[in-house]
């Protein structure tokens, strides 16, 4: 049966990925969407779009029998889960199947045989792949005796699942049953399984993982590894092909291992056989991670060395066709490098952020792939994965990769919540990245600013250029004499004055236009004028000229906020109302919600007693965990939320009165 139809159960930019390959293949496609995608970029990319009728993750992508009925009553001969929701279901591609749907994934007893992180390290241990000692925990295991086994620090980790969620390093015994019960909970909300067990933790490994195809006539190839150790939370960030740091001999053998690992299994379709990799040159050893029995967000990068498009082969295998290659004829063409454009605080802990993108505009120039799930308007809810796009380069080398990418990265637009695009260009062009020392504790043993701090001088050319395209604009909306600067008399031109500000910074912009054209600008209490001209404005593209110098830019005015986009990186502005705003006062002792999310556990209540770093509410946003602990001994004074409320960023959440008040 040849696919014709193609249902992708999965939203944002793996849903469009799925569908640019389709439409390349002549097939038709069909999107599905909660409530709050209805107007995402992925369902006007389809051919077809059914609503799920649901606003949470529970009761739209993840809910098969809703997917089920919406392939059917549009007549869907396959269904592509893309990755995360019901990707490594395989209870789901079981009911796929028996529809009588073509499931573009591996067999569901594959899917079965890796779900399991437990059973799947048994299984590693009889193909005789490299494993890390680990135990599962039940309510009979000796925990103190276990862990003496295994050592500290060791990994609480969830049997079921993925994405770094219900993992917990433990340093020592007495953290212990609290890791536990904690990873429990993450795992039992995001995945419906409790189950976790300890492993010995590898302080400073790299992750190298490798892909592979196979098709369903036993042939299994890989398409050579990713190196993905830079992560927070056990989550990636960057990934890049080839590891910077893997000989030839290393490849091949981790590459046998990954193979063995499928082969085990009977896989079918695009994979990944995740190892953690421990030392360098030959004395480095790796050890099984896991099979991860889908397609990885991190593809891109494995696509441009290798020339493959991996979906295409995904849809092929499904499809009943032979690979058609031998592993001889792969090849590593250059370096490939993906970053993962996260909403999130990286100054924060990396706390993830919502609102909505008021400007979203890929670079022009360098050409870079961008894989995106949004655009100018979007929201980011607290519902999904804060991810907004990947961002791939790929070069003759690693560093032109990287530099390449942290350009195109600089000229990303990107306006309207809170990123982490600058840790990433801090990142890409720093020396240990460069020099390829990226092991998974990069963040934590490497100084990465969370944001870029504008300097002075670019802070004054952006603030003249509002100014100046402030005041076009204004000339554009007069009524007459539209072609005279604003403020013209045949006198001589009164100044003008535009106020900004900038985080704490207020910029005093004052401008008078000369008969040249060109205007004299004074900043603040300065009293060394500077010249400039606006030489162009169109759409929201400007060029300036600034004291002899030129450049261009983009700015663009939503009420009083400027987004404005200079060759150095982006800044935001608020013009300054005429009207003083009503101070708004916090209260004192108050703890505030550092993001949108759900109240999980309260801790305490009004009248009881709290020391400086105790627990006092637990909270749950994008499916992690976030706890809120007194800052200073004291009592409690009011408890403003109850279990089960969502809460906003900043909300009053506790009041304590300090011991000393």
């Amino acid at each position: 049966m040849t696919i014709k139809r193609l249902l992708v159960a999965n939203r944002g930019e793996i849903a469009r990925r799925v569908f640019r390959t389709a439409r390349e293949m002549g097939i038709f496609t069909v999107a599905v969407y909660s409530e709050g995608d209805s107007e995402a970029p992925f369902v006007g990319d389809a051919d077809l779009a059914v609503a799920l009728n649901g606003t949470t993750a529970a009761d739209s992508y993840l809910n098969a029998e809703k997917i089920l009925s919406a392939a059917e009553a549009v007549g869907a001969d396959a269904i592509h889960p893309g990755y995360g929701f019901l990707s490594e279901n395989a209870d789901f591609a079981k009911a796929v199947s028996d529809a009588g749907i073509i499931w573009v994934g591996p067999p569901p007893s594959a899917i079965a045989a890796m779900g399991d992180k437990l059973a799947a390290k048994r299984t590693m241990v009889d193909a005789a792949v490299p494993t890390l000692p680990s135990v599962e925990v039940t309510d009979a295991t000796d925990l103190s005796a276990v862990s003496k086994d295994i050592g500290f620090p060791l990994l609480v980790k969830a049997s079921a699942g993925g994405g770094g969620k219900g993992m917990r390093v433990v340093d020592a015994e007495n953290e212990l049953e609290d890791a536990i019960a904690g990873a429990k909970r993450e795992a039992l909300g995001a995945f419906g399984d409790d189950t976790v067990f300890l492993e010995r933790y590898l302080s400073t490994p790299r992750h190298v993982e490798i892909q592979v195809l196979g098709d369903r006539y036993g042939k299994v190839i890989h398409c050579f590894e990713r190196e993905c150790s830079i992560q927070r939370r056990h989550q990636k960030v960057i990934e890049e092909a080839p590891s910077p740091v893997l000989s030839q001999i290393l490849r091949n053998q981790m590459g046998e291992a990954a193979v063995a690992a499928v082969e085990a299994i009977g896989y079918e379709s695009a994979g990944t056989v995740e190892f953690l990799l421990n030392g360098d040159g030959e004395d480095a050893e790796f050890f099984f991670l896991e099979v991860n029995t889908r397609l990885q967000v991190e593809h891109p990068v494995t696509e441009e060395i290798t020339g493959l498009d991996l979906v295409r082969e995904q849809i092929r295998i499904a499809n009943g066709e032979p690979l058609g290659y031998e592993q001889s004829d792969l090849s590593i063409s250059g370096h490939s490098i993906e970053v993962r454009l996260y909403a999130e605080d990286p100054s924060n802990d990396f706390l993830p952020a919502t609102g909505r993108i008021n400007i979203w505009g890929p670079a022009g120039e360098p050409r870079v792939r961008y894989d995106s799930g949004v655009e100018s308007g979007s929201e980011v809810s607290v519902d999904f994965d804060p991810m907004l796009a990947k961002v791939i380069s790929h070069a003759p080398t690693r560093t032109e990769a990287a530099l390449k990418l942290a350009l195109a990265l600089e000229r990303t637009r990107l306006h309207g919540v809170v990123t982490n695009r600058d840790f990433l260009v801090a990142t890409l062009r720093h020396e240990e990245f460069l020099a390829g020392n990226t092991t998974t504790d990069f963040i934590s043993r490497v100084e990465i600013p969370g944001q870029r701090v504008p300097t002075d001088c670019e802070l004054e050319d952006a603030a003249i250029a509002v100014a100046l395209v402030s005041q076009r604009l204004n000339r554009r909306a007069a009524n007459s004499l539209s072609f005279m600067p604003s403020g013209f008399r045949n006198s001589s031109m009164p100044s003008q004055q535009t106020l900004l500000t900038h985080e704490d910074r207020i910029l005093e912009i004052n401008y008078r236009a000369l008969r040249s054209g060109s205007f004299e600008i004074l900043i603040g209490d300065s009293k060394e004028p500077r010249s400039a001209r606006l030489i162009s404005f169109d759409g929201d593209r400007f060029e300036i000229e600034v004291d002899g110098v030129r450049a261009s830019g983009y700015a663009a005015q939503f009420a009083n906020l400027w987004c404005v986009d200079i060759p150095a990186g982006s800044v935001t502005f608020i013009e300054k109302s005429r009207f003083p705003e009503a101070d708004s006062t916090d209260v004192e002792g108050g703890l505030t919600a550092p993001m949108p999310g759900k109240i999980l556990a309260l801790e305490v209540a009004a009248g009881d007693r709290v020391e400086a770093g105790q627990l006092l509410v637990l909270m749950e946003a994008m499916k992690m965990e976030h706890q809120i602990v007194a800052t200073f001994d004291g009592s409690i004074t009011e408890v403003r939320v109850a279990i089960g409320d969502q809460v906003d960023n900043g909300q009053l959440l506790v009041v304590i009165a300090s011991d000393d008040s």
